[in-house]
């Protein structure tokens, strides 16, 4: 895309404004994206996966490329690097440790999302299983060092690597040494958009303690139910976290667009190649003043990459993510798009999620946060145990997609995918309770085998 020069109109904050209410769209048109990252690692020394080598993370993609899959490709070094693949509304990518992600295509029902969850497991695991590489889905890398994942060749990971050392002590650990499973949901209006943002954003920490799933660091208990919910805290204080300003009388598009505008940029994007910005104002560049780009302003598509280095617990662009949870097996991998869609697709579920938690305080959610990675549902809000909160927003969500009603080949509705959480928020014990279970009995203090429950 052209740059602004400095002679065009300039991007003002109602057009940021503007795309972001661009995602309005009729119920009848919403979707739902669910993507999940995993820890690839070699299956005879149970170590990372380097990019490069004919039994590679390039050879893997290039491996599913049999499959339908096309590649994506980055400039670097005089040359093309394979960062990527695509087809049909879906994306495979590479998180900086080498993280395998699926970015699912957009879809209308659980059973086609899950659907897709299945087939890309298959073809991975087909590919995988000649090149000796497992798949294992956890929140966090049980048992590397930092040190010992390799980086992955992507110019924008390169500047973060530089970047978050200046302004956390964890966000190499979020970059190198986490996985999640996210979903992504549409709203109908700005009001639609508001209420989803709140209820959701309130509601994060009872996903995170449901999906809680990364009790081990380097082979040892770390302390935490998830890690991964812990290293966001200590990542980048100014692009992470619950948002307050979210639950403010006036909250709006405009009001997001505003506070990630004054988020500090990492990068542009020209002819194919990252510019490192780290740290420079989105602001200054509307104005035209960035040294490093002279007589340039920013462009939409600018705008857009700058909307994807923010990492709150829920992401606004012409959508909403959740972020909350940490990745896990497959049943989780549908459980958590199902969840969502069963509290924000149903006006009457979304209420009644609402209703939950619209009197917490902003104290209450921030402590919530940290409690819930820590003590996952024996944690406490407002009174009451995260458990019997859980129980509530789980059965709040069944009930919504029972109203849905969507229906598979054996006229089973999406509260199957359900389940496994309900078992959770009934029993109070997380997955990473039950791998310290596991630890401390079975496994007799061997962390490594954690990875017999590969995909």
């Amino acid at each position: 895309m052209a740059q602004t020069t400095l002679d065009e109109a300039p991007l003002e904050l109602h057009d940021l404004a503007a795309h972001l209410a661009s995602g309005c769209k009729p119920a009848s048109q919403f979707r739902v994206g669910a993507e999940h990252e995993k820890f690839g690692f070699r299956t005879d020394s149970l170590t990372p996966v380097a990019y490069e080598g004919p039994d590679g993370i390039e050879a893997l993609l290039k491996g599913l490329m049999r499959f339908g899959w096309n590649g994506v490709y980055e400039a670097r070094d005089g040359g093309e690097t394979l960062i990527a693949l695509n087809r049909k509304g879906a994306n495979v990518s590479l998180e900086p440790g080498g993280q395998f992600e699926l970015s699912g295509a957009p879809l209308v029902t659980m059973h086609d999302i899950c659907h897709e969850t299945s087939q890309h497991l298959k073809e991975t695991k087909t590919v995988a299983d000649e090149l000796g590489i497992g798949f294992l889905g956890l929140g966090f890398s049980p048992i590397w060092r930092r040190d010992e994942v390799p980086a992955m060749p992507k110019g924008r990971y390169k500047i973060m690597r530089d970047y978050m050392p200046k302004v956390g002590g964890l966000g190499l650990d979020m970059m190198f040494r986490t996985c999640t499973v996210q979903a992504n949901l549409d709203f109908s209006s700005p009001e639609d958009m508001v209420l989803k943002f709140r209820a959701s954003l309130a509601l994060q920490p009872i996903a995170t303690a449901l999906f809680a799933n990364s009790p081990f660091t380097e082979g040892k208990p770390n302390g935490w139910l998830s890690a991964r919910a812990a290293v966001w805290t200590d990542t980048d204080a100014d692009r992470t976290g619950l948002l307050d300003f979210v639950f403010q009388d006036g909250f709006d598009f405009e009001a997001y667009a505003a506070y990630a505008l004054d988020v500090p940029m990492y990068f542009v994007k020209r002819e194919g190649r990252y510019i490192d910005l780290s740290g420079k104002s989105f602001r200054a560049f509307m104005a035209g003043q960035l040294a490093e780009l002279p007589g340039e302003r920013p462009t939409k598509t600018d705008w857009e990459d700058h909307l994807t280095t923010l990492f709150p617990e829920v992401r606004l662009k012409t959508y909403l993510e959740m972020r909350g949870a940490d990745s896990g097996p497959q049943s989780s991998l549908c459980a958590l798009p199902a969840l969502w869609t069963g509290i924000l697709y149903d006006d009457e579920a979304l209420a009644a999620a609402w209703d939950l938690a619209k009197a917490w305080t902003t104290e209450q959610r921030t402590a919530l946060r940290v409690d819930a990675a820590r003590h996952g549902l024996k944690a406490e809000i407002a009174g009451r145990s995260l458990q019997d909160v859980a129980k509530d927003v789980v059965a709040i969500a069944r009930a919504g997609l029972k109203r849905r009603n969507y229906l598979n080949g054996g006229q089973l509705d999406e509260t199957v995918y359900l389940s496994d959480l309900e078992e959770i928020a009934d029993s109070g014990v997380t997955r990473a309770e039950r791998l310290l279970d596991l630890y401390n009995g079975p496994w007799a203090g061997d962390a490594r085998r954690v990875f017999e429950l590969a995909y």
